[in-house]
């Protein structure tokens, strides 16, 4: 490990990875700093990502699928089911395998990572970042970089410390929990489970996604308006004594998962934002490693690009990027959201009748959302853009 290096970043997610790998590719250093001491655990999400979106930044590999989803399983407050068999498959993740593969293609690029790396500070000169101050096995550290690059999740710190404003309105800071458990085996490998309502998850909805040989990722996310009122687990532990009494519990997980559009400035002179860091969460789905990896990319692409040409004014050219390539897109994300979570129960059972009377081929996520709008013509307007426009 050097002092010095062209690229820090810190966190070693898939957007902190994968930005490591686009800057590295590039020839610049780089270093990842990563607080815990291994890459990928803890696992904090539901593992469920589109095999079109991994296959941007990797060739989908065995070792780290647990299940190939081929449908979607919705089901309403009262019961009704409806299935949706989807255009694109789905993957669903060994993220401690898949977080810790993405830091080794990294590393053959170049870039180095550094576990237990405790950051606790920026070094500022001139106004700008750059560098970082951290603790290694009980020693205060410090690395100078000209470029710093904060995927540090949703609770960052990076950002506050370089004067980025990072809150998030209470209510769109979804409270959610997740348990990985065995003895679940009354669901199918290929499908992910969706349940709505009330009972369920107000303002959000809850999950099964299959892991093999018996085993899911049950869990849900509620509002942060509703969180304050009613916990979370008190929700999946109503869900599980109904559904599952017996199941075997091997992990639980909880945090706020940033439901919003993307943060207004997501650079500062120095220093990029990426991933939850910078809330490039999916506002409607709560997903954000594909996102995270697409603004890695752009970050580090970008980072190593400032560094070739000696001009790193260029990292601001990042904001635009992402705007462009998804920032749009979940703007339009979080405004279907808001129409959606203020729907009744009765609502969402309407919907569930009217739409399984579509014929199966015709039961796409675009077709589900103009059932659930048909009332709302500004949010169908909105549809279209995403599932009509291409």
């Amino acid at each position: 490990m050097r002092t010095e290096y062209d690229v820090a970043i810190v966190g070693a997610g898939p957007a902190g990875t994968t930005a490591a790998k686009f800057a590295a590719e590039q020839g610049v250093s780089v270093i990842v700093l990563e607080k815990d001491r291994d890459v990928g655990y803890p696992v904090r999400c539901g593992e469920a990502v589109s095999k079109a979106g991994v296959e941007e930044f990797i060739t989908p590999d065995e070792k780290w699928i647990s299940a190939h989803i081929h449908k979607f399983n919705m089901i309403a407050p009262n019961g009704e089911e409806v299935i949706l068999p989807l255009e694109e498959e789905g993957l669903i993740l060994e993220r401690r395998i898949f977080d810790y593969t993405l830091a080794k293609e990294a590393a053959k690029l170049g870039a180095e990572v550094l576990t237990r790396a405790y950051v606790h500070g920026l070094i500022f000169e001139d106004g700008k970042v750059a560098g970082v101050k951290f603790i290694h096995s009980g020693i205060e550290k410090k690395i100078r970089a000209k470029i710093v690059i904060g995927a540090d999740g949703v609770e960052s710190r990076v950002g506050r410390w370089a004067g980025l404003q990072t809150v998030v309105d209470f209510r769109a800071m979804e409270s959610s929990v997740q348990i990985t458990a065995a003895g679940i085996n009354n669901i199918q490998q290929d499908t992910c489970y969706f349940y709505f309502g009330r009972e369920y998850a107000p303002e959000g909805y809850l999950w099964i996604f299959p892991k093999g040989n018996g085993s899911a990722n049950i869990g849900l996310g509620i509002s942060g308006n509703v969180g304050k009122k009613r916990s979370a687990i008190s929700f999946l532990d109503s869900f599980l004594q109904k559904h599952y009494p017996d199941a075997a519990i091997l992990t639980q997980v909880a945090g706020g998962v940033p439901c919003t559009v993307t943060l207004k400035k997501i650079t500062a002179p120095g220093l990029m934002l990426v991933g939850d860091a910078a809330r490039q969460v999916n506002p409607l789905s709560g997903g954000g490693i594909i996102s995270g990896m697409i603004g890695g990319k752009l970050a580090g692409k970008i980072a190593g690009q400032a560094v070739k040409e000696n001009d790193l004014e260029f990292i601001f050219k990042y904001e635009e990027e992402w705007e462009k390539r998804l920032g749009k897109r979940h703007g339009i994300f979080n405004r279907l959201k808001d129409g959606i979570y203020n729907f009744s129960d009765e609502k969402f059972n309407a919907i569930a009748r009217s739409f399984n009377k579509v014929p199966l081929e015709k039961r796409t996520l675009g077709n589900l959302f103009k059932t659930a709008l048909i009332n709302n013509p500004s949010l169908l307007i909105d549809v279209a853009k995403v599932f009509v426009v291409k």
